[in-house]
């Protein structure tokens, strides 16, 4: 697992995958010190927010994400706010973590750096 989370692709996850262990989270996490593991009614996920200057911005960002979501064939919980955008991550067939979690919170990451 220590191939750089932005330059992977998202695999096909079935409903009898596991979710990953503390250990592998905390070792992926690294690479993703923005994001946080919370836990919403049992299920973990990942989660970040990003500030922007305005809403257009904000819109702009949303709409990368969606387009990254089609392309990874991953879906996350987008939360559009004024200056603000709000990304969970989780797989929801095995209602927790993935390695395509981190893979797509990273190249989220890197939508905003490139904003």
């Amino acid at each position: 697992m220590t191939t750089e989370l932005s330059q992977s692709k998202c695999e096909a996850c079935n409903i009898d995958a596991p979710t990953l262990s503390d250990d592998e989270i905390n070792e992926l996490q690294v690479q993703i010190p923005s994001w946080e593991v919370i836990s919403d009614e049992g299920i973990n996920r990942l989660i970040c927010s990003f500030a922007f200057t305005n809403y257009e911005d904000s819109l702009a960002f949303t709409n990368k994400v969606a387009q990254l979501a089609e392309a990874e064939d991953h879906h996350p919980e987008i939360i559009l706010e004024w200056g603000k955008v709000t990304v969970s991550w989780w797989s929801h067939k095995i209602k927790g973590l993935h390695k395509n979690d981190f893979i797509c919170a990273s190249k989220t990451d890197n939508l905003f750096k490139n904003n």
